[in-house]
């Protein structure tokens, strides 16, 4: 055992004296994470208390589950529960598929010209900040709105869209604005995974008579499966994650019971006129709860079904 700890603190101190200029370069990095992810994790106690600001984590009350009956007993709740789902459903049947096709599509170009302009339009709309995204919807979709114009010559009703509580007319709108800012910029892998298949390929393929299509089906989606079945994985496990920050500037009392969703209700229980920290951070451990065992179930069954896996 001694032999074995001097061998390791050797190796540790060699290491050290080899990359001690990468530590020190990560050694921020490393503090952010501790200071801002790791440490507030502590709050999580919170759930389980009656949280009161003056008493602190140590002198609140703890009363159990109560929080969490008190969340799913009531309709708030639930119904954010369901609009997350339904959203984060929206999010991954048009959401994920976008950057995809795109990146075929770009990759498929004969100018080099053309597809370089193509890609640099569809990525400048990740940069716009959301409060600006936000702007544009409301001036779209507004009463007066040019979309709204377009519709009505349609045949649908001139009205202002975002306040219109009749499902799915929100979940659309946030998931096409998100597709939107995102499909360009979320392509950028796909697009590296594209270039990165042999040529070879494509060429023995179209000798042998396959053409384009047959080529992408039977070639690049193969080839870039792994890649997809990765942000695939991702993209299951943070399903309620679903930009808490524009619905929070998009919803309204009007569409309160088709836009709550779980980040806007925690919000609300923690920052609201009549703060309540312990159904807040009950909101918020059920979530991150549920997106855990959602990331893990959906590598399992990948690994499983198509032998590619994240983890």
């Amino acid at each position: 055992m001694s032999g074995i700890s001097k061998s390791a603190r050797v190796t540790w101190k060699t290491d050290w004296q080899r990359n001690k200029v990468v530590y020190l370069i990560f050694l921020p990095v490393a503090l952010y994470f501790l200071l801002l992810h790791y440490l507030p994790m502590f709050g999580i106690v919170m759930a389980f208390q009656e949280f009161r600001v003056a008493r602190g984590v140590f002198g609140s009350k703890w009363i159990g589950l109560d929080n969490f009956v008190e969340l799913f007993s009531g309709e708030a709740f639930p119904r954010a529960v369901g609009n997350t789902v339904i959203m984060g459903l929206f999010n991954l049947i048009l959401g994920f598929p976008a950057p995809i096709i795109f990146a075929l599509i770009i990759t498929s170009m004969p100018f080099k010209r053309v597809r370089r302009a193509c890609q640099t339009i569809t990525y400048l709309p990740n940069f716009v900040a959301v409060v600006v995204v936000v702007n544009l919807i409301q001036i779209f979709l507004g009463f007066d709105g040019v979309l709204t114009a377009l519709l009505s010559t349609l045949g649908f009703e001139q009205q202002n869209w975002l306040a219109n509580p009749n499902p799915p007319v929100f979940w659309l709108i946030n998931t096409l604005s998100g597709v939107w800012q995102g499909f360009g910029y979320g392509s950028i892998m796909y697009v590296a995974a594209i270039s990165n298949i042999s040529g070879d390929l494509h060429e023995a393929a179209a000798i042998d008579g396959a053409n384009r299509w047959q080529r992408v089906f039977r070639i690049t989606i193969p080839g870039i499966m792994p890649l997809i079945i990765m942000m695939l994985t991702l993209q299951i496990g943070i399903i309620f994650r679903i930009g808490f920050d524009k619905i929070l500037l998009m919803y309204m009392p009007q569409t309160y019971a088709v836009a709550d969703a779980i980040f806007t209700y925690t919000f609300r229980m923690a920052f609201g006129p009549a703060p309540d920290f312990g159904l807040g951070a009950a909101s918020g451990l059920f979530q991150s709860v549920v997106g855990t065992i959602l990331l893990v179930a959906s590598n399992y069954l990948n690994k499983r079904v198509t032998k590619f896996s994240l983890f």
